[in-house]
């Protein structure tokens, strides 16, 4: 099947085009505004250094739905031990910062290199992307972050410094999403470690159809916070959306 060449333009072809390991194109750049038409059209960058950027929508695609998480029972009682701190886009950058130092499977090396970086510090800025970050003694133990749009969250990556970090960053994330009215946790990728926690695999076309729905739903823009466990726009009177300010 072809790989596109993007044009200047921020446009995308039809992810249904993508091959099958769900590569669709190359090139383009990381701007705002081509970061978020891709998030919402099931498209993703993923690319490592030396390599042209290249835009992914896989088939299958895994799932999470952020109100039917399956948490294992050891992990659901480090949550009551209350070992962690959670706290939501406090520490965006040196979370990002964290997973960069985490190889991806099936990755060489970091896939966040410096450009990717910027580009995620840049939506976190105009408050598309969001951290959620675990604490443990007032030092880092892991955290993760993404890109939210409508009712939608796209995972990005995780990284942890002690055991069930990254775990109950995940959890104590969905459980703030689900109350939060998100639809949709995009996992991009499927993982035995996703799975675990309730992933399941969907065509693209029902993937897409997900997301669409997913977009209709007013959710809060960031920064965002936690308040006894709830998901708080610092700003109430934005939503987000596909649009760049």
């Amino acid at each position: 099947m072809t790989v596109f060449a993007l044009p200047a333009q921020p446009l995308f072809p039809d992810p249904a085009h993508a091959d099958e390991d769900g590569l669709l194109a190359v090139g383009g750049d990381l701007s705002p505004q081509r970061l978020l038409m891709a998030y919402a059209q099931g498209i993703f960058p993923w690319y490592s250094e030396n390599s042209p950027i290249l835009w992914w929508s896989p088939d299958p695609r895994l799932v999470l739905e952020p109100g039917r998480i399956h948490v294992p029972a050891r992990l659901e009682r480090v949550l009551r031990q209350g070992r962690f701190v959670f706290t939501l886009d406090t520490a965006f950058e040196t979370v990002i910062g964290g997973c960069a130092q985490t190889p991806r499977q099936g990755a060489h090396g970091t896939w966040i290199v410096p450009e990717m970086l910027a580009a995620y510090c840049r939506l976190h800025e105009l408050g598309f992307a969001h951290s959620i970050e675990v604490w443990s003694g007032g030092k880092l133990a892991g955290g993760m972050y993404g890109v939210a749009l409508g009712g939608a969250f796209f995972g990005e990556s995780m990284f942890y410094r002690e055991p069930d970090a990254s775990k109950a960053g995940l959890v104590t994330l969905m459980r703030a999403l689900h109350g939060a009215g998100f639809a949709l946790f995009d996992c991009q990728q499927t993982t035995a470690h996703m799975l675990r926690f309730g992933g399941f695999e969907v065509r693209r076309v029902e993937f897409l159809s997900r997301l669409e729905r997913a977009m209709r739903l007013p959710a809060p823009r960031g920064p965002w916070s936690l308040r006894d466990g709830a998901l708080v726009a610092r700003d109430p009177n934005t939503c987000n959306g596909a649009s760049n300010d």
